[in-house]
């Protein structure tokens, strides 16, 4: 007799104030893996539940409230509780404490536990962080890096894993950690599936920035420096120098890079080499591209220069990067 394998269940914790986005973004991944591997005709994957420190309807930082249908309890566990961030966190620390003991009392039993955004304060009120590596929105990171030093905050990831613990970084990131957990959980053909029904990426990978070029290039206050980066970006393959570009931007080549600097917050060659870096992340995913290759459309002069500048960037090999993001996240 075949045996159906259990639905992993799944407990998105909220609170009053909680982020709608971040509630709702991981919600319908769920929601739409169950609906993909049904139509393989398959059981649903995903039992999603949401839980809040009592049953009933819980207002987010938005006009919608969510209703909890669970009342935490440690004796009743998912095997993933992912706890969604608030704008205004240090008072959801204060109001939401018995989240912060839930954590306590469960970590050590829980299978996975997940934190999006500023929720990461909660696990980090809790001691679960301690030692690990985590990440969460760029706005508050240095905030829980000073208040929590035992913690290896990295500001710049998307999402990052250690063990059973993950975190995210702010809003739609939360979506990214979601495809991640489909992926490991049923396989990379299902997530790619929900990614196209969502029409959102299946991977910026867990090791990817939140500073990406182009988000840097949206940032930019002056329009000359905005379309030069934007130039930029179409011409990596060029060799690009300090005095080609100052000339492009009509400004001394001194100038120029102090302009740059300050609206960019990278130097050119930076900047340049940031874009060719992104550019190899996004091909490493399709495995059918030998390194060689994928060095080559990324604009690299080379393998070995690709080689370089990710063992800088990440302390990682290209192939190593490979091998861990064509799968899932990232093991901090």
């Amino acid at each position: 007799m075949t045996v159906t394998p259990a639905a992993i269940t799944i407990d998105i914790v909220v609170y009053p104030g909680f982020k709608a986005m971040e509630a709702v973004g991981p919600m319908s991944v769920f929601e739409y893996a169950n609906l993909h591997l049904q139509r393989r005709g398959h059981p649903p994957g995903y039992d999603v539940r949401i839980a809040s420190c009592q049953a009933g309807p819980v207002r987010s930082d938005t006009l919608m409230s969510l209703d909890a249908t669970k009342a935490l309890d440690p004796l009743a566990l998912p095997d993933n509780a992912i706890i969604v961030g608030a704008r205004h966190i240090r008072e959801a620390l204060v109001d939401s404490a018995a989240i912060i003991a839930w954590v306590a009392a469960v970590a050590p039993r829980i299978k996975a536990l997940t934190a999006l955004c500023s929720g990461a304060f909660f696990l980090a009120a809790a001691g679960v962080l301690d030692g690990r590596r985590a990440t969460t929105h760029w706005s508050v990171a240095e905030r829980l890096q000073a208040e929590y030093p035992a913690i290896e905050v990295d500001a710049d990831a998307i999402f990052l894993r250690s063990g059973n613990v993950w975190t995210s970084a702010g809003v739609t990131a939360g979506i990214d950690l979601a495809l991640a957990l489909v992926e490991e959980d049923y396989g990379r053909d299902l997530a790619l599936e929900v990614a196209t029904e969502m029409v959102v990426y299946l991977k910026r990978p867990g090791g990817q920035s939140q500073f990406s070029a182009h988000l840097l290039s949206e940032r930019t206050t002056r329009p000359t420096i905005r379309e030069l980066q934007n130039w930029i970006l179409e011409h990596l393959d060029e060799k690009l120098t300090v005095a080609q570009l100052a000339q492009r931007a009509m400004m001394s080549e001194r100038h120029f890079a102090r302009v740059f600097q300050q609206e960019v917050g990278l130097s050119t060659q930076e900047f340049i080499e940031l874009c060719r870096f992104e550019r190899a992340t996004q091909l490493l995913a399709d495995l059918a591209l030998p390194l060689k290759t994928v060095a080559a459309r990324a604009c690299f002069t080379d393998e070995a220069h690709m080689r370089r500048v990710f063992m800088k960037k990440l302390g990682i090999t290209p192939r190593t990067y490979r091998e861990r993001f064509a799968t899932t996240g990232v093991d901090g």
